[in-house]
């Protein structure tokens, strides 16, 4: 009963993780309709971009990552402005298209610049130390922090969504982009915004990507498939059930590792596939919120 109990809490913190990864995809999607194929290899850039900034400075992670979160707002905003907003439209395949290359080419670049070799983010006894809570169950503070992370995060989204006016011109733009363009809104202006919003909560992921697991070059397909279902599972557009997802897909992937632990990746796809079978539009669609 322990071993179940247990793996349901780090189901639980796992989710906190791949909401993380799903955010800044779920908020891309929610403004721009935009489905980033290079979504999980910026993931990876910016863990790399933490890396290097962490060890020139001699600096902790938690605090590389507040510099590089403005460096990776000021790249979001640029590579929207200059390349990505000209790929959007009526026609899916551009953007398709163009975040694939992009994706490639970071991949290469950074086994250019890294090698093939799996790195790690170092951040000294908090990597390794837990809180007990009783009956041989303990949980880890990285872990923990980063479920905390996840939801100050999707809390923070939903502020600026429902309580600033970029936010109303997000939501503007996303519910009838015509009509925002005709009352003054700066449609250009407003997508770049949003990436650069998008790239510093994939900061933050990057972050605890680094301190919880190995990273190199070749993972960010990977992760941009976790946030995927994390996305789909929750719903299209939606911030809270972006969380949910991730914690749907983390449970399932603990419980299926404690029937078998071949079958880890394999339960989070079956619960992903189960999920749209039942609810094509995920849990918890934006048109619900």
């Amino acid at each position: 009963m322990t071993g179940w109990l247990d793996a349901l809490i780090q189901g639980v913190l796992l989710g906190g993780l791949y909401a993380l990864f799903a955010a800044g995809l779920s908020l891309m999607f929610g403004v721009m309709r935009l489905v980033n194929l290079a979504h999980g290899d910026i993931i990876v850039l910016a863990a790399f971009a933490i890396l290097v900034v962490a060890g020139k400075l001699g600096l902790d992670p938690f605090v590389a990552v507040a510099l590089a979160a403005p460096i990776l707002f000021v790249i979001g905003f640029a590579l929207q402005h200059v390349l990505l907003n000209r790929t959007l439209g009526r026609d899916l395949l551009p953007p398709l298209l163009v975040t694939f290359g992009l994706s490639i080419i970071i991949q290469n670049g950074l086994l250019q610049i890294f090698s093939a070799d799996s790195q790690r983010l170092r951040s000294g006894a908090i990597e390794t130390a837990s809180i007990p809570l009783g009956g041989g169950i303990a949980i880890g503070v990285v872990p923990l922090l980063t479920l905390l992370s996840a939801i100050a995060v999707i809390v923070v989204l939903n502020m600026i969504f429902y309580r600033t006016p970029i936010g109303r011109a997000f939501r503007a733009t996303s519910d009838d982009l015509e009509v925002a363009e005709l009352m003054g809104i700066d449609i250009s202006r407003i997508f770049a915004t949003a990436m650069g919003l998008a790239f510093v909560v994939i900061a933050i992921a990057a972050l605890y990507l680094g301190l919880r697991a190995n990273f190199d070059p070749t993972i960010g397909p990977a992760r941009l498939l976790y946030a995927f279902e994390a996305v789909i599972i929750g719903g299209l557009g939606s911030f809270w059930g972006t969380l949910a997802g991730g914690v749907v897909l983390g449970l399932a992937q603990t419980i299926g590792a404690r029937i078998d632990p071949e079958w880890q990746i394999l339960a989070g796809h079956l619960a992903f596939l189960v999920v749209l079978a039942l609810r094509p539009r995920g849990l918890f669609p934006r048109a619900q919120d």
